[in-house]
């Protein structure tokens, strides 16, 4: 009992002399903290030299890459009252399949035989042209012939003027030679009367050289009376070649006239017959746009028009069609400083709404759900929303696109640009410094020598 008691005594002598240094010591759980806080941070730090990839993100929607295969609205082109539908919400139409057929509103147009009344119109104007075109040649005939005719008549006149000349000539000479004639009878009438007087010529002889004189005088008188008559038909001639000349030109004036007045007949009638064409053609137009068709293969999105009789008017939308099979791109919507970056080629990864993903941005690889794209074009001038449009297709080197995507849905991309290390992209976001441009990726646009 005394043994013990002074092991005890002893024990706890012991323990006060070596209780400070028990306290100094770290207990065991508080050990295995501190080794897991280290290779936490034996682990960032080991982050710190990863490889990053740096991206530009955006959002934007899934848009038709042509601009055919874009939902269109059918509009009719003239106004109608709507008669019968042939089609339905979501059906899928061919090419030229008729959607809907209208009717007529218009009275200008409510006749069913307008267009072949109108063609009938345009027959009759045809023959009337045709018998204008007729009478047309035929007076032109008749001014040739009248033409034909002043030449001959003219000639004819012409001559006779100068027969009538001619004549008066020989007349002009024959009363000159009765003058003369009549003179010469004077003077020997004369010269016997004195020797009668002296008694050296009977009376017989101055008798009959009397009447000599008095034959010599008639005939002096019937050439002066020729001579006149003759000048008097060659005016008379004269006067008639002016006569037929006026004669015909009145006529060949009268004719052309004519001429000129079915020549403007004609140009009028012409020009009413192409007038009627150009209506005959919209007619027969405007009864084809009578029946509503699909100007492609698609589907039936919306009828803006419902129901049996409803009015539309001229350029009323009717339905909202969306091709059924179109290439599909994405429109991804980039801030203007994040713009310098985009260039044609550059890859992007994106993610569908409503398509699961895990992504990891700067670890394109390591995420799944996402889909690869190349930049095919960047706007030149921004948006409504401030931001610039970067139109992007699918990257046939990657995954295809899933096919239950649809125009119009959502979609968040990243703009894959350079690797850096984390700590460096740790460090540009603290500095706000923009991201590195990729020099020379592969796919960028090249210039003339070839370069990049």
């Amino acid at each position: 009992m005394g043994t013990e008691k002074v092991n005890m005594e002893k024990t706890t002598h012991e323990g006060n002399q070596f209780y400070a240094l028990r306290l100094v010591n770290t207990p065991k759980r508080y050990k295995i903290i501190r080794n897991w806080l280290l290779g936490v941070l034996g682990f960032f730090f080991l982050v710190l030299f990863l490889p990053w990839q740096q991206n530009v993100q955006g959002k934007g929607k899934v848009t038709p890459l042509r601009p055919e295969d874009r939902p269109q609205v059918i509009p009719s082109v003239i106004a109608g009252r709507i008669e019968k539908w042939l089609v339905q919400e979501g059906q899928l139409v061919a090419k030229g399949d008729t959607i809907c057929i209208i009717t007529e509103v218009k009275d200008k147009f409510f006749d069913p035989k307008m267009i072949s009344r109108t063609s009938d119109q345009i027959s009759n104007k045809q023959d009337a042209v045709k018998a204008k075109l007729d009478k047309i040649g035929a007076t032109q005939k008749q001014v040739a012939a009248l033409k034909n005719g002043l030449r001959f008549k003219l000639e004819q006149s012409r001559n006779k003027v100068k027969q009538m000349r001619f004549k008066v000539e020989a007349e002009r000479a024959a009363l000159d030679a009765a003058k003369i004639n009549y003179q010469m009878a004077q003077d020997q009438f004369s010269r016997l009367d004195a020797l009668y007087k002296k008694g050296l010529a009977s009376l017989t002889e101055l008798q009959n050289r009397n009447n000599k004189t008095q034959e010599a005088n008639a005939k002096l008188v019937e050439s002066d009376n020729k001579f006149n008559s003759v000048q008097n038909e060659l005016i008379n001639a004269e006067i008639e070649l002016n006569a037929v000349e006026a004669d015909y030109i009145d006529k060949i004036s009268k004719a052309e006239s004519i001429i000129n007045e079915a020549t403007g007949e004609l140009f009028e009638s012409r020009a009413e017959i192409s007038k009627m064409q150009v209506e005959l053609s919209n007619l027969e137009l405007r009864a084809n746009f009578y029946v509503i068709r699909a100007p492609q293969t698609g589907y039936i999105v919306k009828a803006m028009k419902s129901g049996i009789g409803e009015l539309i008017k001229e350029g009323e939308d009717l339905v909202t069609i969306m091709p059924a099979h179109s290439k599909m791109a994405v429109e991804l919507y980039v801030r203007a400083m994040d713009l310098p970056l985009m260039q044609i080629g550059t890859p992007v990864r994106i993610q569908f709404d409503g398509w699961p993903a895990l992504v990891f941005s700067g670890w394109p690889d390591v995420g799944v759900g996402t889909f690869g794209g190349l930049v095919q074009a960047v706007d030149r001038v921004n948006s409504t929303n401030g931001q610039f449009r970067v139109l992007v297709v699918p990257d046939p080197a990657d995954k295809p696109w899933p096919e239950l995507v649809r125009a119009g849905g959502g979609i968040y991309g990243w703009a894959m640009l350079k690797r850096v290390r984390v700590w460096y992209e740790m460090w540009r976001q603290f500095n706000g410094f923009p991201p590195d441009f990729i020099a020379g990726f592969e796919g960028a646009p090249k210039d003339a020598k070839g370069q990049k």
